[in-house]
C-alpha cells in the first residue's frame, strides 16, 4: 500500500473511533440540558436562592451546621433524643442494725437534687428528703433485704434489686465506700461545724520552750489553724514528729470534713524528713458513726507513709457541740470503737485527751490496753496519775517556721512505721 492510500485509511479510522465517543457521549445525556423536576426549567440556567439569597448549594460548609450529618439519632429540630436517660446505680452498706443506701449515676457520682425512693424489703418505703443521693435507715431488725426502685422518668433504674445484709452488731471494720461521705469546707460552715475547745489550757499553765527529757523526743501537732508552714523550718528547729489534723466530724451538722491543710501539711513534713501521725476531731454521738470516723481517717491517710497513730481527739465544742452532753460510757464506748476500727484498718490507734476529760469525763477501763493514750496536761510536769505514752505539755509554743502559737508535745513512744 502507496503511503497516500495509508494516509487516508488512518484518517478514516480516526473519523470512526471519534465518531463513536461522541455518540457514547450524547447516549449519556452529557450534551443534553439537564431540568429542574419541579419547574421544568433548565438546571444550567436557573438557580434557586435561599431566604438570605444565597444561592443553595453555593456554601461547601454547610454540613458544620447540619446537626444531623453524623448522628441518625438527632433529629431535624436539633434535639437529641435520649430515649435511655441517665444510669442509676444502687449501693447499700450497713454497720448495726442500719442500711446507708446510696443513689448513683452511671460514673459512680451521687445523684442529688432528686427525691428518689427506694424499696426495702418489699413494704418499706423510703424518700431521700434531703435529695442528697443518700438514704439511711436504722433500727432494722438483722438480716437479709432487697432495695430496689421505681421507674424515674429521665432514668434507667436497676431492674434486679439489690441484696444488703443488715449487720447484727458491730464488727469494726473499716467502711470501704467511706469517701462518698468526706466532704470539703467548702460543703459546709467551718464557723459552726469547726468549734472544738482544749479545756487543758484552762486547767494550767503551759510553757513556751522546747523540752529536752532524756527518752523522749520531741514533736508538735497542727492543724488548718497553724496557716502556711515552712516545715524544713520546722525540721531545722529541732521538731522530730508532727501530728496532724486529717479532720473533723462537723460539731452542729455532723458532716464528715477534711481539713483543708491536711494534705499540704503530710506531704510537707514527711519530704522535709519529719515523723508523721494523724488526729481526728470526733463528734460521733454512738459507735456507729464512730466507725465512720475511724473509716474516714483511714480513708485520709491512704497513700502516706504513718510513723505515729491515728488519734481519735476527744473533747467538747464549747457547750454547743453534737457530743458534748454525752454521759460517761458513751463517750468511751466510741472511743474504742474509734481504736478497734483503725486497728483493723492496719494502723495503730490512739486517744487524745486532757486531763480533766480522763479523769472525770471519760472511763479509762473501758478502753484497751493497746490504745496509745495522749494526754493534755499543760504544765511543767505531769500530775496526772494514769498511763499515758505522748504529753502535750503546751499550746503556747513556738517553733520556726510557724507563725504564731503551736502544740507542743513530748513522745516516749519507740514507734515502729505502720
Amino acid at each position: 500500500m502507496d503511503s497516500k492510500l495509508l494516509r487516508r485509511a488512518l484518517l478514516l479510522v480516526t473519523l470512526f473511533v471519534a465518531f463513536i465517543f461522541i455518540l457514547i457521549l450524547w447516549l449519556n445525556g452529557i450534551f443534553t440540558p439537564k431540568q429542574d423536576s419541579s419547574s421544568g426549567k433548565n438546571a444550567s440556567t436557573d438557580t434557586v436562592a435561599d431566604e438570605s439569597g444565597m444561592i443553595i448549594g453555593s456554601d461547601l460548609d454547610a454540613w458544620k451546621s447540619d446537626e444531623t450529618f453524623f448522628d441518625a439519632n438527632k433529629i431535624g429540630d436539633g434535639k437529641y433524643e435520649n430515649e435511655a436517660g441517665i444510669g442509676v446505680v444502687l449501693t447499700a452498706s450497713s454497720v448495726e442494725k442500719d442500711l446507708r443506701i446510696r443513689i448513683l449515676d452511671d460514673k459512680g457520682k451521687l445523684i442529688s437534687g432528686k427525691k428518689f425512693t427506694v424499696t426495702i424489703g418489699n413494704t418499706m418505703d423510703v424518700t431521700d428528703e434531703d435529695m442528697d443521693g443518700v438514704i439511711h435507715v436504722t433500727d432494722l431488725t438483722p438480716g437479709d433485704y432487697t432495695i430496689s426502685m421505681a421507674m424515674e422518668p429521665g432514668y434507667v433504674v436497676p431492674t434486679t434489686p439489690l441484696i444488703c445484709n443488715v449487720k447484727a452488731k458491730i464488727d469494726y471494720r473499716v467502711i470501704d465506700d467511706i469517701s462518698y461521705l468526706i466532704k470539703t469546707e467548702a460543703e459546709i460552715d467551718p464557723e459552726v461545724d469547726d468549734t472544738a475547745v482544749n479545756d487543758a489550757a484552762t486547767e494550767t499553765m503551759g510553757v513556751s520552750s522546747v523540752k529536752t527529757v532524756d527518752g523522749a523526743v520531741f514533736g508538735i501537732d497542727v492543724s488548718k489553724y497553724n496557716g502556711y508552714i515552712d516545715w524544713d523550718k520546722v525540721k531545722a528547729s529541732g521538731v522530730d514528729f508532727c501530728i496532724i489534723r486529717c479532720g473533723y466530724r462537723g460539731s452542729s451538722t455532723g458532716a464528715i470534713v477534711e481539713d483543708p491543710y491536711f494534705r499540704t501539711n503530710i506531704a510537707g513534713a514527711t519530704a522535709a524528713g519529719i515523723k508523721v501521725g494523724v488526729y481526728f476531731f470526733t463528734q460521733a454521738t454512738n459507735s456507729v458513726e464512730a466507725i465512720e470516723e475511724a473509716s474516714a481517717a483511714v480513708n485520709l491517710v491512704e497513700g502516706y507513709k504513718l510513723s505515729y497513730p491515728i488519734f481519735i481527739d476527744s473533747e467538747g465544742a464549747g457547750g454547743r457541740g453534737r457530743a458534748d452532753n454525752l454521759d460517761v460510757n458513751t463517750r468511751s464506748d466510741i472511743l474504742q470503737t474509734f481504736c478497734e476500727t483503725v486497728r483493723n484498718g492496719g494502723y495503730t490507734a490512739g486517744v487524745y485527751a486532757s486531763k480533766n476529760w480522763f479523769m472525770n469525763r471519760l472511763d479509762i477501763t473501758r478502753l484497751s490496753a493497746d490504745n496509745v493514750i495522749w494526754l493534755a496536761e499543760y504544765n511543767d510536769a505531769v500530775s496526772y496519775g494514769g498511763t499515758y505514752q505522748m504529753w502535750q505539755y503546751s499550746s503556747n509554743g513556738s517553733v520556726d517556721g510557724i507563725e504564731g502559737r503551736v502544740d507542743m508535745n513530748l513522745s516516749y513512744l519507740d514507734m515502729a512505721e505502720n
